[in-house]
């Protein structure tokens, strides 16, 4: 099996993507959503990130202006897979992960990092405003590939600010990789309350949402879910 599968309907065609920038042409605020999908997440933790989803999706298509400002992607990990390419909040449909394989945390960010560069490419040819885009990782583990590539990749990128890169770690993630691999402190999720995560992570991105592009913005206090 290929290291790096992406479903078949992805990407979404560009006359098809013209049109929908057309019809809403308001500055965009990309999001991708690095998951940790490996063996050690069966069981009650992938059914807690499955709900932590779901409970995202319905936060963002709440907020009227944060539906059609955040774009959401989801790339998942053991293998790679991009489940969701990046989509505006009001047509995001979250998928329901399994849990399974080893974890190639480099490959995985190498890839999210790829798809980052080429949105922002898509938004300048259709002339659409954006937002710093934001990298999300969440892991329970240790890579099991070579990951530090990726990062350097992320370390130049924040020195450029091309995209904010943050790091959650559940029980059993190796923070000392992740302090590498993040120029912030990596947060640790308290237990599995991956529902307060990601309504924190859906607060966080409806104000940014509501700024101007290019703007720093004070975002929520992480209470609730992380062990601080």
């Amino acid at each position: 099996m290929s290291d790096f599968e992406q479903k078949p309907y992805l990407p979404v065609r560009a006359e098809e993507e013209a049109g929908i920038f057309v019809g809403n042409p308001d500055p965009r605020c990309p999001v991708i959503l690095v998951l940790d999908r490996s063996g050690s997440m069966d069981g009650e933790p992938i059914r807690e990130l499955n709900a932590g989803l779901q409970l995202f999706c319905n936060e963002i298509r709440n907020d009227p202006l944060a539906a059609r400002r955040i774009e959401v992607a989801i790339l998942s990990f053991g293998p790679v897979t991009a489940d969701v390419d990046f989509v505006s909040a009001e047509r995001f449909a979250p998928p329901s992960l399994t849990a399974g394989g080893e974890t190639p945390t480099g490959r995985a960010l190498e890839v999210a990092l790829n798809m980052i560069s080429s949105r922002k490419e898509t938004y300048k040819r259709n002339g659409i405003a954006y937002y710093r885009p934001w990298i999300f990782l969440i892991t329970d583990g240790r890579p099991t590939d070579a990951w530090q590539h990726a990062a350097e990749r992320i370390r130049e990128g924040e020195k450029m600010k091309s995209f904010a890169f943050f790091a959650i770690g559940v029980s059993g993630a190796d923070f000392d990789i992740l302090r590498r691999l993040s120029v912030r402190e990596p947060l640790q999720l308290d237990g599995l309350k991956f529902g307060s995560l990601f309504l924190w992570l859906s607060q966080s991105l409806a104000a940014v949402s509501r700024s101007q592009p290019g703007t720093d913005v004070s975002l929520p206090t992480p209470s609730g879910w992380a062990r601080i």
